[in-house]
């Protein structure tokens, strides 16, 4: 785990690697300081038979003052490359995380979740940023700096010095206690996070469908209870981790009570130490027993991160089941042509429970395929195994007659356009979005595209025209004016094959057909796979898919189906009803 994230150091290595030098420096100056205290205390203050000797103090006064500025200055550098450091860090491990999710399949995506990813890419990182600046800093500095003084306080006094010996194993066994209670407390929390995340972004994203069914009581307490169980881990994490402090204090003030009584004994009974060495190791003694403080704070901080470290490395392990072909021509897509040949498909796997079963269909390059069926009957999952945005479980998808698992990923996406069930638009403006579809698309273009979709007319009504912004999830624009400009932006992909996923169900019939009319004209070469709630959005195509349970229980012509097909009639029969009606 530590070797994968230290991966995203990379351009930092030199700035990670000069702050524990820099800390080094610091600890060394630290430590020659209550030795040169000792001296002007022993042979400068008390020298010359206890009368003082001047010369001595200027000059270990002096370069006690070096010394300090030495001490500062390697600090202030030290953290300066530190948070230089970690800051790199965190950026190039967010941006690894986030060019993974980028090659993620929808079934990588959705065993996550977004609101988990979220968290991952946020809250997370931050934690494992924070733990490394520490490292980087603290836990060099602290086990130097103990080692250091533990070595000057024994060649002091190694008599004193033994009272260290029992404060470490009390202190280090008080802090395994607490890591291993703390840290699996902190692994539920950070999964909690992503409930209350996944919580907010509902609510705010349907925050028009929550005031319009008045359920703002029941959203806030939704929100409460997640939010109650977060608290409530937390509460009991900082519990255990609030015993650290009070072990902290009686470990440091235990051991300089047992110092300062050893110690005058030392020097009233025995003579065996003088005032100036006491003071030292009162000195080295806090420098230990702070240093004792600070390993413990960087061990809570290292119990905290701990959990966010594996959830960023979850994400940095997965591999995306959708991957393009190696060391095959991936070759041009030929055609719109599509078949489907013995096609099944299970969202799990090893589940059993499929989707689709048993699907095998030809569709010719250039037809308009109408595809109709009742709500859960797997249409939208028929028409994304064609980009493969998601692979088959059995059998194999074709596309210009070759296995789309042959094609690499970007060139059958490029030669696929698809208008998604819920349609989605960037802030940004109109011009923006339909760059989506073709980066270098002229302006002439993209009139023309929009003209197609029917988008044309309501955007010259706008005052900036295409420069009009378009507001978060085309927030500012109605339903079907949104619909008409993903189909636009679609269009500018010049695709040999058009896939819309009900995506004319928010424009009145009459533009509806104005674009099907459009499509038919200027664009017969591509092949059209329409799936529609209305059957008069399909009827003049070439061919209608009726899937009923993930089956294709028809396949024909609107009038070969009104023969044929019971599902099919009794639709259109229910739909005229309720148009005359």
């Amino acid at each position: 785990m530590i070797r994968k994230l230290l991966r995203s150091v990379r351009e930092f290595k030199g700035v990670s690697i000069l702050t524990p030098v820099w800390m080094v420096g610091e600890v060394v100056m630290e430590v020659i300081i209550p030795l040169l205290m000792a001296s002007l205390v022993d042979n400068g203050i008390n020298g010359n038979g206890g009368n003082g000797d001047m010369n001595h103090i200027l000059i270990i006064g002096a370069l006690l003052v070096v010394c300090c500025l030495l001490s500062l200055g390697s600090g202030f550098a030290g953290a300066k490359t530190g948070a230089k450091a970690a800051m790199g860090f965190a950026r190039n491990l967010r941006k690894d995380m986030f060019y993974k999710i980028q090659d993620f399949s929808f079934s990588n995506i959705d065993k996550f979740s977004t609101a988990s990813l979220v968290t991952r890419l946020t809250t997370d990182v931050t934690r494992v940023q924070d733990a490394y600046q520490m490292i980087l800093r603290i836990a060099v500095r602290a086990p130097v700096m103990l080692i250091f003084s533990l070595i000057m306080a024994f060649a002091i006094n190694a008599q004193l010095s033994l009272v260290f010996l029992v404060c470490i194993p009390i202190l280090a066994l008080g802090l395994i206690m607490i890591m291993k209670n703390a840290h699996p407390v902190f692994e539920r929390v950070f999964k909690r996070y992503d409930d209350l995340n996944n919580v907010v972004q509902e609510n705010v994203s349907g925050m028009r469908v929550v005031k319009a069914f008045v359920r703002e009581e029941f959203e806030v307490k939704k929100f409460r209870n997640i939010s109650g169980d977060i608290y409530k881990d937390f509460s009991f994490a900082e519990k255990v981790l609030a015993f650290n402090n009070p072990l902290m204090q009686l470990c440091a003030y235990g051991g300089m009570i047992a110092i300062s009584w050893i110690g005058a004994n030392l020097i009233v009974v025995e003579g065996s130490l003088t005032t100036g060495e006491l003071m030292s190791m009162i000195t080295y003694a806090m420098q230990i027993l702070m240093n004792m403080m600070m390993l413990s704070m960087i061990f809570v901080m290292v119990t905290m991160s701990r959990a966010s470290a594996q959830r960023i490395c979850e994400v940095l392990d997965e591999e995306s089941d959708i991957r393009s072909p190696e060391g095959t021509d991936a070759g041009e897509v030929r055609d719109g042509s599509v078949e489907f040949r013995g096609v099944s498909f299970a969202y799990k796997k090893d589940s059993g429970n499929y989707a689709l079963s048993d699907i095998n269909l030809k569709i010719r390059s250039g037809e308009t395929i109408g595809i109709i069926g009742g709500t859960g009957s797997s249409k939208s999952t028929l028409v994304q195994l064609i980009p493969r945005l998601y692979d088959v479980t059995e059998g194999s998808v074709l596309v210009g007659g070759r296995d789309v698992r042959e094609y690499d990923i970007e060139t059958l996406r490029d030669a696929v356009a698809m208008v998604l069930q819920k349609n989605t638009l960037f802030s940004g403006t109109i011009k923006d979005n339909l760059e989506w579809g073709n980066p270098n698309a002229t302006e002439e273009e993209m009139i023309e595209a929009c003209k197609l979709a029917q988008a044309d007319s309501f955007i010259q009504d706008f005052p900036e025209k295409y420069d009009t912004y378009i507001e978060q999830d085309g927030n500012n624009v109605s339903g079907g004016q949104k619909q008409r400009l993903c189909i636009a932006r679609a269009l500018l992909k010049k695709p040999k094959i058009l896939i819309l996923d009900d995506s004319t169900s928010a424009v009145d019939t009459a533009t509806d057909a104005l674009i099907r009319k459009a499509f038919r004209e200027k664009i017969p070469d591509t092949t059209k796979l329409i799936i529609a709630q209305r059957i008069t959005s399909v009827m003049d195509a070439d061919k209608i898919i009726v899937l009923d349970g993930g089956r294709v229980v028809d396949f024909g012509t609107h009038d070969e189906l009104m023969q044929s097909s019971a599902i099919y009639r009794e639709v259109y029969e229910s739909q005229q009803r309720g148009s005359e009606e």
